[in-house]
C-alpha cells in the first residue's frame, strides 16, 4: 500500500474571516454575517484542498475559535463564552462541522481537542464546590466521546485528537505552573479512557497529534527531547499518530524512537506514524524531492507499512493570527496548500522509490 498521507487540522483563515471574528466582537456585524464569512472560508478550503490530491479534506476549522478553545467559546475575543466560565488570561457551543462534510464524493477529517487539555480546567490543587474531580473527569470522559461520535456521524471518515499539551507536559514552564505537576500519565490515562469506549474497527480512524505548538508561529516545547514523550505516546491506544518532525534538530533520533516503540497492536490495531514532513511555520515551501527524501529516511527505522507523511502542526491553530513569518494571512494560506501538494507528492515519489 503507497505511503498515506494527512492533513492535521487547521488552515489558515483568509483575511475578510479574520476581520469578521474582530468586527462580530466589537458588535459591527451580526453572527449571521459571520457565519456567511465562515461558510465562504469553508467552501473555498474544501475546494481547494481538492485539488491537493490530499486523502483526507478538511474545513481548516474555520468555524472554531481555536484548536483549544471551540468546545467552550466562539471567538478569541471572548464571544459565546459558555456559562459558568470566565476569561482570565489563559483558557483553553461545541464544534459546529461544516455542513458539507457529509459529501459523498471526499472522505472528510476532523481534529478535535484532548481531554488532557480540558482537564486543565479544573482546579489542581483544590476542588469546586458541589462538584467533585472524579465527577468532572467522567463527565470529561463522556463529551470528548460524543466529541468525536458527533464527528463521525456528521460523515468524517478520520478524527484526530489534539495533544499539543504531551510536549509541554514534560518541560517545567514557570509560565505555566500546571507543566511542574508531572501530569503525563495522567494525560495518557485519560485519552485511552476515552480510545476505549470505541471498538478497534473504530480506533483505526482515531489518531492523536503531537507538537511543540504551532500558535501563531511560535512554539513552547521545542527544547523538551521526544524522548521525554514518545514511549508514553505509543501506549495510546489509537490508530495513528500525527508527530511533528520535520522541524527537529535530529530527526533521525526521533524515527528510532518511533520505530523502538510504536505497536503492531494496540488492543487489536496497528499503529500508524505520520511523520511531519512540512513545517507550517515557515513560509518556505518542501519540494516533492524533500519530502520524498525525509520519508525514505524514516523507512529505514520505521516499518514502511507503519509509516505515513504529515505536516507538523495545523496551518493556524488560532483564528485570529496574522502570521507574521509570512507576512500576511493569504499569503500563507496559499502557502498552506502549496505545502500539502508538495507532501502528497513526495509521499507518492517515495512510495515508488520503497516499491510499496
Amino acid at each position: 500500500m503507497p505511503i498515506p498521507t494527512e492533513v492535521v487540522g487547521s488552515l489558515p483563515r483568509p483575511a475578510y474571516l479574520q476581520q469578521a471574528f474582530r468586527d462580530f466582537d466589537t458588535g459591527k456585524i451580526s453572527k449571521g454575517d459571520l457565519v456567511r464569512a465562515q461558510d465562504k472560508a469553508a467552501d473555498d478550503s474544501m475546494e481547494r484542498m481538492k485539488l491537493t490530491s490530499e486523502t483526507y479534506i478538511t474545513d481548516g476549522e474555520q468555524r472554531a475559535s481555536s484548536f483549544a478553545t471551540y468546545p467552550i467559546v466562539d471567538t478569541l475575543g471572548g464571544s459565546g463564552l459558555a456559562d459558568g466560565l470566565v476569561l482570565d488570561g489563559q483558557y483553553f457551543q461545541n464544534l459546529t462541522l461544516s455542513s458539507a462534510l457529509n459529501q459523498d464524493d471526499y472522505p472528510m477529517k476532523q481534529a478535535v481537542i484532548a481531554p488532557s487539555m480540558l482537564y486543565l480546567l479544573y482546579p489542581l490543587n483544590g476542588t469546586v464546590e458541589n462538584y467533585p474531580r472524579e465527577q468532572f473527569v467522567e463527565d470529561l470522559i463522556k463529551e470528548c466521546e460524543n466529541d468525536i461520535r458527533g464527528c463521525f456521524r456528521s460523515g468524517a471518515k478520520r478524527v484526530s485528537i489534539d495533544f499539543t499539551e504531551g510536549r509541554l507536559a514534560c518541560k517545567n514552564d514557570p509560565r505555566n505552573p500546571w507543566t511542574g505537576a508531572q501530569l503525563l500519565d495522567t494525560f495518557i490515562g485519560l485519552i485511552n479512557r476515552v480510545l476505549a469506549t470505541f471498538t478497534a474497527a473504530e480506533r483505526i480512524n482515531i489518531g492523536v497529534h503531537t507538537c511543540p505548538g504551532g500558535d501563531c508561529d511560535s512554539v513552547h516545547s521545542l527544547d523538551v527531547s521526544y524522548t521525554s514523550l514518545l514511549p508514553s505516546l505509543f501506549r495510546l491506544n489509537a490508530g495513528y499518530f500525527l508527530i511533528q518532525l520535520s522541524s527537529e534538530a535530529d530527526k533521525v533520533a526521533v524515527y528510532k524512537e518511533i520505530g523502538a516503540h510504536i505497536r503492531r497492536d494496540a488492543e487489536g490495531v496497528k499503529q500508524i506514524a505520520f511523520v511531519g514532513v512540512t513545517d507550517p511555520l515557515s513560509p518556505r515551501v518542501e519540494t516533492p524531492e524533500e519530502v520524498c527524501a525525509a520519508l525514505v529516511q524514516a523507512s529505514e527505522y520505521i516499518p514502511v507499512e507503519q509509516l505515513g507523511a504529515t505536516d507538523d502542526c495545523g496551518f493556524s491553530p488560532f483564528s485570529v493570527d496574522e502570521k507574521p513569518k509570512h507576512g500576511g494571512a493569504d499569503f500563507a494560506r496559499d502557502v498552506a496548500f502549496r505545502k500539502i501538494t508538495a507532501r502528497v507528492q513526495g509521499a507518492e515519489m517515495a512510495s515508488e522509490k520503497l516499491g510499496v
